[in-house]
């Protein structure tokens, strides 16, 4: 059994997952409140799946890149517990989980009438004004741009968009919709949500790899140095 956090975006999740399938989730899509919900939400699986943290055998922990506070939350929680507990602490990149979540979703893929071998999925995360976090992967996980912070026109991802359809999500890609949504092959999901569930599958393959991170060291993938901006009066 792996509980799962993801804290990355605006999105407190938690899942438990049991041998590589989700068996209870709890989240909710609101700023500034994962410190508040987190191990509250865990609490609650515990209980509604008759659980005990005994019977966990690791934590795993979107990793970023995302939010900085929400980062440090949801990975201060989870290397607390493997102190706790003395669990391994796996870490997954945030947008590579993203990818996961619509790949997981055959059904929402094949709304694109779009053949898998030309599709590209691009999940972004809002890193303010036009800038997001991103990636592109292809529709079997494997990452084919890496992740960056990228400040996006009408040019960005011009090449790709020459022969492939790109399947752009994330909180960070409605406002991109009006720079690169006049090209046919841009495609914009809305309404997509970070969850812990997306962490599920590669959770557990790296569970079955041994895959672990050093507890102690372990630190988020900022991927930018958080800059504290001034409070309003």
């Amino acid at each position: 059994m792996i509980l799962q956090i993801e804290t990355a975006t605006t999105v407190c999740s938690v899942a438990l997952a049991k041998d590589g399938e989700t068996i209870a989730l709890k989240q909710v899509d609101q700023r500034n409140i994962h410190a508040e919900v987190i191990t509250v939400f865990i609490e609650e699986l515990l209980v509604e799946t008759g659980s005990h943290y005994a019977d966990i055998d690791a934590i795993a922990v979107s990793c970023g890149p995302g939010s900085y506070t929400g980062l440090r939350i949801g990975i201060s929680t989870a290397k607390g517990l493997c102190f706790a507990l003395d669990k391994p602490l796996i870490a997954i990149e945030t947008l590579e989980s993203m990818a996961q979540g619509i790949i997981d979703d055959p059904a929402l893929l094949s709304t694109f009438n779009v053949p898998p071998s030309t599709l590209l999925l691009c999940p972004m995360i809002d890193a303010r004004r036009m800038e997001v976090y991103t990636a592109i992967f292809n529709t079997k996980g494997e990452n084919i741009v890496p992740t960056a912070a990228e400040i996006i026109d009408e040019h960005s991802f011009a090449d790709l968009l020459k022969e492939n359809q790109i399947l752009f999500f994330g909180d960070g890609a409605e406002k991109c919709r009006e720079v690169l949504g006049s090209n046919p092959n841009a495609h914009f999901l809305p309404g997509f949500t970070n969850s812990a569930a997306h962490l599920t599958k590669k959770a557990a393959e790296k569970f079955a790899q041994k895959d672990f991170e050093n507890v102690a060291y372990f630190e988020p993938f900022y991927l930018k140095d958080f800059i504290a901006g001034k409070k309003k009066a």
